[in-house]
């Protein structure tokens, strides 16, 4: 199999290599494209080094599946051109989530929705990905009605650029800002940018995503606030169902459901932390209880890696559900 990895001089583009790898990924041929500038510049792969081609020449080469994680303009103008000569190309941007045309995936859930003629797949958004996993099996039982989100969003979600911000800041230099304001010992209430209704739009993403995957009826309400963290995405989630439920059938449920890891006792301090998630392709789900203001209410924690589940687990788990249904050549 042919396999592209658009984008795989990023932070995104390196998880994606360590997760195929970690998956032993039936590779038999890898072309790893970025920016012109980069053309040239080796990347390792189990061991060997790759030179980084152009889009172009990627395109001649034809892969079987192109993973892409190189930001929505290029998502928009090249994922097209790879699927005219064939690629099945899934796409970590923005861009093609919610095109109605567009399937947007997480395996676990609704993969079962994918055929061979979808030849664009959408990743969804970090931040969502971790919310659906653990609203999925509970919206199955008790029927989601509103969910009220608030995220504490690692760096590493913005980027390298970020990641050299907090360096500096910690070391007392003077650099490149990605934020508006310093970041180091401060939270922003400001995830992407700003739309007309007073949301961002990394928070209308949790809101609009959340009812394509799942079901459009559910409501939900999000603040998405930036932490000087450096890894990984939390999530205070307030869950109102259309029935009552039963605190150890929810626990028993959420332990039993693939891709998530239940992290809850209080007795001894078990809940999810980005300390913990770092580096893991799980989702990690604790601080269960009862929302006692509020019928038919819980309220939980949910914590995973967002360069992993988030993003690059998620791409290559949904490449692998192409080869394993024979969607694409195995």
């Amino acid at each position: 199999m042919k396999v592209a990895v658009v984008g795989a001089t990023g932070l995104v583009g390196n998880e994606i290599l360590a997760v195929l790898a970690e998956y032993n990924f039936p590779v038999d041929e890898l072309i790893l494209v970025a920016t012109e500038k980069s053309v040239g510049k080796k990347v390792n792969y189990k061991g060997k080094d790759f030179s980084v081609v152009s889009m172009t020449d990627a395109i001649a080469a034809r892969p079987d599946i192109a993973i892409f994680s190189a930001g929505g303009g290029t998502s928009l103008e090249w994922a097209p051109k790879f699927a005219e000569v064939g690629t099945t190309v899934i796409d970590n941007s923005s861009a093609w989530r919610m095109d109605p045309d567009k399937k947007l995936i997480v395996p676990e859930i609704n993969a079962d929705q994918l055929t061979d003629t979808d030849k664009i797949i959408a990743n969804p958004n970090c931040s969502t990905i971790q919310l659906v996993m653990v609203l999925a099996p509970l919206h199955k039982k008790y029927g989601v009605k509103r969910v009220v989100v608030s995220t504490y969003q690692s760096i590493s979600g913005t980027g390298a650029k970020a990641i050299a911000q907090l360096d500096n800041e910690k070391a007392g230099i003077t650099g490149e800002m990605a934020y508006p304001y310093v970041i180091n010992e401060n939270c922003l209430p400001h995830c992407d940018s700003f739309l007309d209704n007073g949301y961002t739009k990394e928070e209308m993403k949790l809101t609009n995503e959340t009812k394509k995957i799942l079901d459009p009826k559910i409501n939900v309400t999000a603040t998405a606030v930036r932490v000087p963290v450096r890894g990984g995405h939390s999530e205070a989630v307030n869950i109102q169902f259309e029935n009552d439920f039963d605190l150890a059938e929810v626990r028993a449920i959420l332990s039993k459901t693939p891709g998530v890891t239940l992290k809850d006792n209080p007795d001894t301090n078990t809940y999810p932390m980005p300390l913990f998630a770092k580096g893991k392709n799980d989702v990690f789900v604790g601080r269960i209880r009862r929302d006692e203001s509020q019928a038919n209410t819980l309220n939980l924690w949910i914590v995973a890696d967002n360069l992993r589940k988030g993003a690059a687990t998620n791409a290559v788990q949904i490449a692998l559900y192409l080869a394993e249904k024979k969607m694409v050549k195995a």
